[in-house]
């Protein structure tokens, strides 16, 4: 493979990976104003889980600016869509089921585009994250089962329950005040 081959096949990995990247800045939006929305009507356990999800994407997002960056690129900002808004119970889980299929049907296409382009290490990165994304998908389709056929008693017995996801990240202030103290 010729440089100039090769340099067209990493752009094309880059784009992928935009695109993957953008798929996650708009689960990580979607997510957690669903877990703000799920708090609010009292579902704490079932608002703590997606703020986890959420938590689990932002991280997946990083990876791929990481990888982005690596190859030569510049890592996209720009969510590749809209977050849909007051969702209730019923409608959020069956909705998130949907976008995770979704994000784990063009991901294996992604896995395809870093095989042809000779990218195994981006190709691994895919396959690590689409295993991480079936097991958001497993969830969102338990929870929106448990909804379809118990209803509210399902609900009911979520009501009240604590949404805390325990403890935080320090984050860049707390870190560095700790450090200088």
């Amino acid at each position: 493979m010729d440089r100039n081959s090769r340099e067209k096949g990493k752009m094309e990995v880059v784009a992928v990976l935009n695109q993957a990247r953008s798929m996650e800045l708009h689960a990580i939006s979607q997510y957690m104003n669903q877990h703000y929305g799920l708090d609010d009507m009292d579902y704490g356990e079932l608002a703590k889980n997606v703020k986890l999800i959420a938590i689990d994407e932002m991280r997946h997002a990083e990876m791929f600016a990481e990888r982005i960056k690596e190859l030569g690129g510049e890592p996209t900002s720009e969510p590749a869509d809209k977050v849909v808004k007051g969702q209730k119970p019923p409608q959020l889980f069956a909705h998130d089921s949907g976008l995770e299929d979704d994000t784990i049907a063009k991901y294996n296409q992604f896995v395809l585009v870093c095989g042809k382009n000779g990218d195994s290490t981006t190709q691994k990165l895919f396959e690590q994250i689409i295993d991480e994304e079936q097991e958001h998908l497993n969830y969102f389709d338990n929870v929106a089962d448990h909804i379809k056929e118990l209803g509210a008693a399902y609900l009911a017995r979520i009501a009240g329950t604590p949404a805390s996801t325990g403890g935080y990240s320090k984050g860049f202030v707390l870190t560095n005040s700790a450090q200088q103290g």
